[in-house]
């Protein structure tokens, strides 16, 4: 029973997340049961990680398949499954090399500390990087000092120095923050945990030229806009432009640990012995990663998520308009975000619960939905038609 299993977590682990009540014991598709046989709609999918949705059949193959050949050689040596998703990356994306590490927050390191590298090597030490206010980079002290959320700082103070928060979508903010100690600006495509905000259609092309006129780097953080998640396999070809660093994780691992940075061979700064992983590219991470990256680009995922997405927020702006209490829909792909006048979402996600339909409570008012890339469009009405008796329910 879900209790004895909730008891074990109030017993030995640490009490860092408030859970939902459920405990989800196995997952199909769009959809997970828990431990009491309740069926769900996963519209978290692990925080934007199963984009392919739960136990995929090639993924579980190369999963077991791998498990029984190699499993952990460390980077001293060659490996299969590493160089070809390596490959993968490189030659269906616009960077020209890879490093392959465990997460998001590994994979953003990384990329600050190839600028400053960079910034060293060919900018008189330039060190400084702006990011932007709402920004979220992940848990690492370096990265909790580039996300642009003050409630993530102030607990760890004093927390490294060597960014600039500016406001998103504000170019001239950018302009104003550059300085001749400045080696890059850090942005997402579209902040996704800041509340799925979307940038104006040529902010992303501005900062492109802005960086490139002061021989500044651009790092896009794609940990959650990567591999399909807005409807082409990155969040930059949405915005015709180019970075020179790329993070990634969530999606490319459809559902294993793994994450990794990409760089144009110009801003490939680094030496031997600069940065490194022990299980960083390791055999059964990069062999399901692999799995997981080649279906998406075989079965075109990116081009389905992008009629999905359209359907999915034709659903949304209907029931904002049938709906007062919803002042928002915004979002692109398969990440959108539903925005209230009152802080209702605790009563919304609980009665979603009960009707169903598992989403991410991001604010006191606002909900994001992220389902797997692979969610028929069955299941989004679905979806919807829950979503709709949820925010009746907390609102009568």
């Amino acid at each position: 029973m879900s209790t004895d299993w909730k008891s074990k977590e109030s017993q030995y682990y640490m009490f860092l997340v408030r859970r939902q009540p459920m405990v989800i014991e196995r997952g199909e598709g769009t959809r997970v049961w828990d431990t009491d046989g309740k069926e769900y709609l996963d519209f978290t999918s692990g925080w934007a990680v199963n984009n392919i949705g739960h136990a995929n059949p090639v993924m579980a193959e190369a999963i077991a398949n791998q498990a029984k050949t190699l499993l952990q050689t460390s980077n001293q040596f060659y490996t299969i499954p590493q160089l070809k998703l390596a490959e993968i990356l490189v030659e269906n994306s616009c960077l020209d090399k890879v490093f392959i590490c465990n997460s998001g927050a590994e994979a953003n390191e990384g990329a600050i500390k190839l600028a400053k590298k960079y910034g060293k090597k060919n900018k008189d030490g330039a060190h400084e990087i702006i990011t932007a206010l709402n920004s979220f980079h992940g848990r690492t002290m370096m990265n909790v000092a580039a996300t642009g959320q003050p409630h993530y700082q102030e607990l760890f103070t004093p927390i490294p120095t060597g960014f600039t928060h500016v406001e998103f979508n504000d170019i001239e903010a950018i302009k104003k923050a550059t300085n001749k100690n400045t080696v890059a600006v850090m942005l997402e495509p579209l902040q996704g945990e800041g509340g799925v905000n979307v940038p104006s259609e040529n902010y992303l092309s501005d900062v492109r030229k802005w960086c490139d006129q002061n021989d500044l780097l651009l790092i896009l953080d794609e940990v959650q806009t990567g591999f399909g998640r807005l409807g082409s396999l990155f969040g930059y070809q949405q915005f015709n432009i180019e970075p020179d660093i790329m993070t990634l994780a969530k999606g490319l691992g459809g559902g294993v640990p793994i994450g990794a940075f990409l760089a144009k061979d110009s801003a490939c700064a680094f030496e031997p012995g600069d940065h490194g992983s022990t299980f960083g590219g390791n055999a059964l991470t990069t062999a399901a990663a692999h799995a997981s990256c080649k279906y998406i680009i075989d079965n075109d995922i990116p081009s389905a998520a992008k009629v999905k997405g359209d359907h999915l927020q034709a659903g949304l702006l209907k029931l904002m308009d049938s709906i007062n209490i919803i002042t928002d829909v915004r979002g692109m792909g398969l990440l959108w975000a539903v925005e209230f006048a009152d802080e209702i979402t605790p009563k919304v996600i609980e009665n979603a619960n009960n009707l169903g339909l598992l989403m991410n409570p991001t604010r006191p008012n606002l909900i994001r939905l992220m389902p797997p890339l692979t969610v028929s469009i069955d299941e989004l009405d679905e979806a919807l038609n829950r979503l709709e008796s949820a925010i009746q329910l907390a609102t009568s």
